[in-house]
């Protein structure tokens, strides 16, 4: 299970009676300005940073990065909220996406070890900014080229105009799922290997569940080219680990990322495959849940780190002061590491990231945008920058120069993605909205089991 990088509706009745809301704010109401600049802001990360000779999105700003191919793919559809939200206009927008999708169609591919972007329809993990290629020697990544390919399909199903600039995108979009070759990534198992090697082969490691690899299994599941088998899907289920955690039951995973990338993209409200119809609720409570649990845990603070507390807080993956300053040898912090609190994992060194709430804002937003207007409020510019939340800070840590308190000076693609587009679902669903459009999410989906709700209509 790989959780070093690579995601919740109630009634109201219902949330109160697991968690009491904040006593000092309540939620945002869907135009509240925090909102229109903490999304305008978000946006500019993925707008300017992009290259714009090939669309490629940095891992990370402003130190010097190679580009991440799950963040291109949230900069895909980072692009759409922007022309919805008036921050650049359509055409521009469109012409950004189309030199992204004719770049990964073009780029070179095949079995070498260098001077190749991709293999198989799939791509590295890691890309040079420039060129292109494959960055050192990273895995061909299957997790990552499905977050790559959920960005390029909302642009299939945006860009639906009768110009040559729009009707290539769409025909381009096809071309480069239909070529991912998922069936050759099961590599002869029950569930998907996770990436592959020109070096060595296939990982041993393979996607057991849960985390954020339900998106790469109803991708996988939608092909009309190269689909894998349906019970697929049980296989990976069968993996789940359910347990009560902060008092909430709930499919367990630490990180919250897991429980927010797969749903930046597909609206779970009210569908349910057959191991959530026997445990009576949805993959979106599901991941309220894990919110909650996430919250409680930092309420709890039971390592006594500083600052932790009703509205600061949030375990992910994310960034962190390492040890290399450390004047407590007693004390281990870590750098980009995969922090989390689950009942069967809890990986906390105190370091907290914004991505956390951010991304979690349609399953718990009474609990999620107070925290987010609160890590603004108490931290200002040391957390919050030119393109929103810098990526995590950690108050207990001292410094041998006699500094305390840490906070990053990056801003992470894959961390600010989800920020932006689940702040958008909050307000207006449109990435949802746009999704339940796709034929192929739609036929993974239901190829998985899943029944109800949307799906019906």
């Amino acid at each position: 299970m790989r959780v070093t990088r690579s995601l919740l509706w109630m009634a109201a009745i219902g949330f109160i009676l697991c968690c009491k809301a904040p006593s000092r704010e309540i939620a945002a109401t869907k135009d509240d300005p925090f909102l229109d600049s903490l999304s305008r802001d978000t946006f500019f990360y993925f707008w300017d940073l992009a290259n714009p000779d090939n669309g490629l999105v940095p891992d990370r700003w402003p130190s010097p990065s190679f580009s991440s191919i799950a963040a291109t793919g949230f900069g895909l559809t980072s692009y759409l909220v922007g022309v919805e939200r008036g921050y650049v206009p359509r055409e521009q927008a469109a012409a950004r996406v189309l030199t992204t999708l004719q770049f990964f169609q073009h780029s070179p591919k095949g079995e070498a070890d260098t001077g190749i972007t991709g293999h198989r329809g799939f791509f590295y993990h890691f890309l040079d900014m420039k060129t292109g290629l494959r960055f050192q020697k990273v895995e061909l990544s299957t997790i990552d080229t499905g977050l790559l390919m959920a960005g390029i399909l909302s642009c299939q199903s945006y860009f639906d105009g009768d110009n040559e600039t729009e009707a290539t995108i769409r025909a381009t979009a096809d071309s480069l799922y239909q070529a991912v070759e998922w069936d050759w990534a099961m590599d002869g198992r029950e569930t998907m290997s996770m990436g592959w090697h020109p070096e060595r082969g296939f990982l041993e490691a393979s996607w057991d569940g849960y985390n954020e690899a339900m998106i790469l299994y109803i991708l996988a599941l939608g092909s009309p080219t190269h689909t894998i088998p349906a019970e697929s899907w049980n296989a990976w289920t069968k993996t789940y680990q359910w347990g009560k955690y902060q008092g909430q039951e709930h499919v367990n995973f630490g990180p919250l990322f897991g429980h927010q990338y797969s749903q930046m993209y597909i609206d779970f409200r009210g569908i349910q495959d057959n191991y959530m119809k026997n445990k009576g609720l949805d993959y979106f409570e599901n991941s309220r849940r894990a919110t909650l649990a996430n919250r409680k845990y930092a309420i709890d603070n039971p390592m006594g780190w500083n600052g932790y507390g009703e509205n600061v807080w949030g375990l992910t993956a994310c960034d962190g002061p390492g040890n290399d300053q450390n004047a407590n040898p007693n004390v281990h912090f870590t750098g980009y590491h995969a922090r989390g609190a689950a009942q069967w994992y809890v990986e906390d060194d105190g370091t907290l990231s914004p991505t956390a709430a951010g991304g979690s804002v349609p399953f718990a937003p009474e609990v999620c945008i107070p925290a987010l207007k609160e890590m603004q409020r108490l931290y200002g510019d040391r957390l919050y920058g030119k393109y929103g939340f810098k990526d995590a800070f950690n108050l207990s840590i001292q410094f041998q120069d006699g500094r305390k308190g840490w906070f990053d000076e990056d801003y992470l693609g894959i961390d600010q993605g989800p920020i932006l587009l689940q702040v958008e679902n909050y307000r207006s669903e449109f990435v949802w909205k746009l999704m339940k459009k796709n034929k192929h999410i739609v036929e993974g989906l239901r190829k998985a089991g899943f029944t109800g709700g949307w799906l019906q209509e």
